[in-house]
């Protein structure tokens, strides 16, 4: 089972594994999450990685389409993507396993030189059973969906019975032994477990057998105070623990969330036992804003309310990852808050291909989050208008192709802490950023001023600050500018720019193309156009 490793620095970590590579273990370059006073990175060849991936569309994943996916991977500039493996065409009669589409898989990654993120398309996808093979779901007696409320079965798979859990943990271990064997090379990078678990049309399975599971006495680990503070139940001595009980109103969907996660741990250390990738489960959200009930959105996978659930119940799953496909900053910005959490990385698997989602990716940076990726990155070479095409994926181009050459440094300043970011909000106001000794204003008006208009009639400004030394930034963005003022020890005092320079990065590896001055910054303060600029900022006191 793999756990998030706490390190007292990355130094010391580096310093570990040249040692354990030194004595000749080669899993020392295993990819890895590892944890430092609440941040979190990836470890990629045994350096801090940032994925900036893009997923492809659910039936994208075969021989055929390969073309297709890798050229629009090449576009994007991503280092990394995120390809299903289908159950029903891995296993297609039981107990034979078929491996050439993983074959496939990572022999197209390996030749495009890209990294590869497998999606187990398993017992749910979508919170439906869909991609179970034949001779599953031609006996819906031995493994069933889920009975609803008012009777009827419902198109999503039961987690309480054995049958289909036995089923996929074997067929996931046989997945990961044999990807062990065959991916020395360590293309593979991540394993996403299931497709967004948990159930539409039925907040549980109300089966009869079912019914009497439900009837029974919570888990111990449940009762936890601590555990119990984060659900919002009152930290009391229970006589009676059933769910209803202890749980009320949210019993039901509280119960369902225990067992897709628990169904859910015992698949993913199934394959760990096999070879411990870092491994993560993804989310359907509900809306982060206004609590709403679970018959409003896909009750039992891990949306933000049944974190703390999920944690107990699945310990083998490294990452709880939200799908972002919400409209708005406050709904988004708080979905990234709750998703970033000391036990949990933050990591975006799914966002939808629209221009606005790009500028979220310097959020990530900034929370210290371990990648980004829009789904459907193959939609462009459909039969969709050239406006199309340029909304959709020239944002996320842009920002990769900046940022790409930085990669590994920006994995590793997200790490340390050093990056804070802004994204415009739909009123297009100003923000202020605390930098310590100093203060910035980063404005979305037309030049600078507060009251200027806005550049876009959409809110799709962002930018990016990176500390390299108490009076030198890292600046990088887009449609907005910023300005400083001095503050703490600094305060009072005059200062001006010492230099302000405009460059690219190659080879991790700052290179000056000009020296900004004048107009570029005399005028409410350096600023950033449509395509992403990089600034190195040195500020003086006097």
């Amino acid at each position: 089972m793999l756990k998030i490793i706490k390190v007292l620095s990355v130094s010391s970590f580096f310093i570990c594994c040249f040692l354990i590579q030194s004595f000749g273990q080669t899993d020392a370059t295993i990819p890895k999450l590892i944890e430092k006073n609440g941040r979190h990175t990836l470890l990629v060849d045994g350096k801090p990685f940032f994925i900036f991936g893009a997923q492809s569309h659910n039936s994208s994943a075969w021989p055929a389409m390969m073309p297709t996916v890798f050229s629009a991977i090449k576009d994007i500039y991503a280092n990394t993507v995120e390809l299903p493996i289908y159950w029903e065409q891995i296993e297609p009669v039981q107990g034979k396993f078929d491996f050439s589409l993983i074959d496939t898989l990572l022999q197209q990654s390996r030749k495009h030189q890209v990294h590869l993120v497998l999606l187990w398309f398993a017992t749910w996808k979508n919170g439906s059973n869909h991609y179970m093979p034949e001779w599953m779901k031609k006996d819906a007696e031995k493994y069933p969906n889920i009975v609803g409320e008012k009777g009827g079965h419902v198109d999503s798979p039961s987690p309480n019975f054995n049958a289909t859990l036995e089923a996929d943990k074997k067929a996931f271990a046989a997945v990961m032994r044999y990807l062990k064997k065959a991916d020395r090379q360590h293309t593979v990078i991540m394993v996403q477990v299931e497709n967004e678990p948990g159930a539409w049309g039925s907040v549980r399975d109300y089966s009869s057998s079912v019914q009497e599971l439900f009837k029974q006495q919570i888990p111990k680990e449940l009762l936890e105070p601590s555990l119990l503070k984060q659900l919002h139940v009152a930290d009391t001595t229970y006589t009676n623990t059933s769910w209803q009980n202890v749980f009320g109103e949210r019993a039901d969907e509280y119960f369902q969330a225990w067992s897709v996660a628990k169904f859910i741990e015992q698949v993913t250390a199934a394959g760990k036992a096999e070879y411990a990738l870092p491994m993560y489960v993804n989310a359907a959200l509900r809306n982060p804003l206004t609590n709403p009930t679970a018959n409003n959105y896909e009750s039992g996978g891990p949306t933000d309310n049944v974190i703390p659930i999920w944690k107990v119940a699945a310990p083998s799953i490294d990452i709880l990852a939200p799908d972002i496909y919400e409209y708005g900053s406050e709904k988004i910005l708080k979905v990234l808050e709750l998703y970033n959490r000391n036990d949990n990385p933050l990591f975006v698997p799914e966002a939808s291909f629209t221009f606005d989602k790009a500028k979220y990716l310097y959020q990530v940076l900034a929370q210290g989050g371990i990648g980004f990726a829009p789904f459907g990155v193959d939609d462009h070479h459909q039969s969709f208008s050239k406006e199309y095409i340029l909304n959709h994926l020239t944002p996320f181009a842009q920002e990769y192709q900046a940022l790409a050459p930085m990669m590994r440094e920006l994995a590793a300043w997200s790490f340390e802490g050093k990056i804070k970011a802004v994204v415009e909000r739909e009123d297009n106001g100003n923000q202020l950023v605390d930098l310590g000794n100093w203060e910035a204003t980063v404005y979305f008006g037309g030049d600078g001023r507060a009251n200027a208009a806005p550049i876009h009639s959409k809110p799709i400004g962002k930018l990016m600050i990176i500390t390299l030394e108490e009076n030198k930034f890292l600046l990088i963005g887009t449609d907005c500018h910023i300005s400083f003022k001095p503050k703490e020890k600094y305060a009072g005092h005059d200062w001006q720019y010492n230099k302000v320079e405009e460059g690219i990065f190659e080879n991790g590896k700052f290179k000056l193309l000009l020296i900004q001055n004048g107009d570029e910054t005399d005028w409410g303060g350096p600023g950033f156009g449509a395509k992403p600029t990089i600034l190195q900022a040195t500020l003086i006191v006097r």
